[in-house]
């Protein structure tokens, strides 16, 4: 009995320690509508979650006349999606900005709450990433069309280039425009993916080896845990910086 116990208890403490765990989808209200899986999860409460502090983050903070940290904090993001979007896309691309500003917002806050313990970084799966890859893949595709026609082909065709390079390069070119939404959400799914399975796995070996042995782990943990900071933040910015090209590609294909 007690060797079943023990068993138990060391089955439980692996799976705790499964650097791979924290990533499971748990079903919190189960919802089924006919073949459709419309189940409320762990994602999708860390959905809500990450709009609710983008909502409090925004909205909170005041408007002085001499701005504090937090209303700071706010004017620097705001204007560094701004000056980004106006210097690619210039006066056309301005009714683009809510949108680049919210997607980036929405990205840096999931990817940071994801370094809180027991929390769960909805940016690590791919099935999000995608989504969002994709929505930005339609748009610019939209955009460019409406704004442009049939002329909006032309994005495959280089101009200047003899006819018989451009027998190689068209498919080139059309290959890696339908490859952007995949580029675009395996960046920021690896890089997230990645970094927590590293810290989970420091983290064990810090479990494993004690206070006696663990100092080194440890501190590699801390330094991870700075470089997590940083990628997840400059994941966030390649996101928005990388929608805000296609974007230009769409408005300003004629320049």
């Amino acid at each position: 009995m007690a060797t079943e116990a023990g068993a138990r208890a060391a089955g439980e403490a692996a799976a705790a320690l499964n650097p791979l765990e924290q990533f499971e989808i748990h079903r919190l209200l189960p919802i089924r509508i006919g073949n459709i899986d419309l189940s409320f999860t762990n994602s999708s409460l860390w959905m809500f979650i990450t709009i609710g502090v983008v909502a409090l983050f925004l909205l909170g903070g005041g408007a002085r006349l001499v701005p504090g940290r937090w209303q700071s904090a706010k004017e620097i993001i705001y204007e560094m999606m701004s000056s980004m979007t106006r210097d690619m896309l210039g006066e056309k691309g301005r009714p683009f900005f809510p949108f680049v500003f919210a997607l980036f917002m929405f990205i840096l806050t999931a990817n940071m709450l994801g370094l809180v313990p027991y929390s769960f970084t909805v940016t690590s799966h791919i099935i999000v990433t995608f989504a969002m890859a994709l929505f930005v893949f339609v748009l610019a595709t939209v955009v460019g069309f409406v704004k442009h026609g049939l002329g909006y082909l032309k994005l495959f065709s280089p101009s200047g280039v003899h006819w018989v390079m451009k027998i190689i390069l068209v498919p080139i070119e059309i290959i890696s425009y339908f490859t952007r939404p995949i580029s675009l959400s395996v960046r920021l799914f690896a890089n997230m993916m990645a970094g927590h399975t590293m810290l989970k796995v420091f983290a064990g070996f810090v479990i494993g080896l004690g206070l006696i042995g663990g100092w080194a782990p440890l501190a590699m943990m801390v330094a991870l845990t700075g470089l997590e900071v940083l990628v997840a933040a400059l994941q966030a910015y390649v996101f928005a910086m990388l929608t805000v090209i296609y974007l230009n590609d769409a408005i300003n294909m004629d320049h």
